[in-house]
C-alpha cells in the first residue's frame, strides 16, 4: 500500500484481514509519507477490558508512528460478550498472519513487525507475542503493552463502573476477566496469563504504566519486568508517577509515552535506514 504524499500519513480503513466467527475481521492502515518508510511495522491493538472498545482507540498512535516510518494496523477482535477466549487472541493472531502474508503489499519487512496494546490490548499483544514462537508461528520482533493485565489469576479489585458495564451485558460476573473467560477456573486463567508463559519466549518489551492505576494495578507490568529481566530477556519499565489507568489519554502524556514507544522501536525493530527497506 504505496503512500504518494510526501507530507501526511496514509489512513486506509475497514481492510478486511480475514474472518472471525463467521463475521470479516478488519483493520486500519496506517502508511508513512512517501519515502520515508523504515520497513517495520506495528500491529496496534486497542483495549476497553476486552468488552468494548474498536480499532480507532489507538488512531493517534498509528499516525504517530507512521510519521517516524513505521507502517501501523490497527486491528480488531470480537469483544467478550460476542465470543469466548480464545478468540481475542485467535482474531489479533489472523491480523498478525495477515500482515505477514501481504508484506509485500505493505512495502513491510515481515521479520520486524511488532506488536503493541494498551490495556485489554496490552494483555493480548504480550499473549501474542508469549505464544507466537512456541506455536511455530513467526516470532514477534518486539512487544510494547501499556498498563496491561500479566496475570489473571490474580483477581483485579471490584470497579463499579466496569461491573455496572457488565450487568448491562447481562453477565453475573463482576470480574472482566471471568467475564472474558467463561468462567474463574485457575488453570484457564494461567493459560491466559503472560506472567505465566516462559518469560526467555518473549522478543524485547517495553512496559508503561501509572502507579496511581486502580483498574489494572502496577504491580502487573512491575512483575512482568522483574520475570522478563531475570530471564535475559531485554525489557523497559516506564512507571508515570500519580498516573491512573488509560492516562495517556491525555495529549500531553499520549505524546510522551508514543515517543518512549518510538525510541523503543527504533532500537529493536528498524531493519533499514529512513526511506529505504
Amino acid at each position: 500500500m504505496k503512500n504518494t504524499s510526501p507530507d501526511r500519513v496514509a489512513i486506509e480503513e475497514g481492510v478486511i484481514v480475514g474472518n472471525g466467527g463467521g463475521r470479516p475481521l478488519k483493520c486500519d492502515v496506517y502508511t508513512p509519507p512517501a519515502g520515508t518508510a523504515n520497513g517495520a511495522s506495528v500491529l496496534l491493538i486497542h483495549g476497553g477490558t476486552w468488552v468494548s472498545g474498536d480499532r480507532t482507540q489507538l488512531r493517534g498512535y498509528g499516525i504517530f508512528l507512521g510519521r517516524v516510518g513505521y507502517t501501523c494496523v490497527a486491528c480488531e477482535y470480537r469483544l467478550a460478550g460476542d465470543a469466548k477466549w480464545p478468540a481475542q487472541l485467535d482474531d489479533v493472531r489472523t491480523a498478525f498472519h495477515w500482515m505477514h502474508a501481504n508484506a509485500d503489499e505493505l512495502d513491510i519487512d515481515p521479520n520486524n513487525i511488532a506488536v503493541s496494546g494498551n490495556s485489554a490490548g496490552g494483555h493480548l499483544s504480550l499473549m501474542l507475542a508469549a505464544t507466537a514462537g512456541l506455536s511455530g508461528d513467526s516470532r514477534v520482533a518486539a512487544c510494547i503493552a501499556v498498563y496491561p493485565p500479566t496475570d489473571l489469576t490474580l483477581r483485579a479489585p471490584v470497579n463499579e463502573r466496569l461491573a455496572s458495564a457488565l450487568a448491562e451485558r447481562g453477565s453475573d460476573f463482576v470480574d472482566p476477566s471471568a467475564y472474558l473467560l467463561g468462567g474463574s477456573d485457575p488453570q484457564l486463567r494461567a493459560q491466559a496469563s503472560p506472567i505465566h508463559y516462559p518469560a526467555s519466549s518473549f522478543p524485547p518489551t517495553l512496559l508503561i504504566h501509572g502507579n496511581a492505576d486502580e483498574v489494572v494495578h502496577v504491580e502487573n507490568s512491575l512483575r512482568m519486568y522483574r520475570a522478563l529481566v531475570d530471564a535475559g530477556t531485554k525489557a523497559e519499565l516506564h512507571i508515570f508517577e500519580g498516573a491512573a489507568h488509560a492516562f495517556d489519554r491525555e495529549p500531553a502524556f499520549g505524546r510522551q509515552c508514543v515517543s518512549l514507544m518510538a525510541l523503543f522501536l527504533s532500537r529493536h525493530v528498524s531493519p533499514a535506514p529512513t526511506g529505504a527497506k
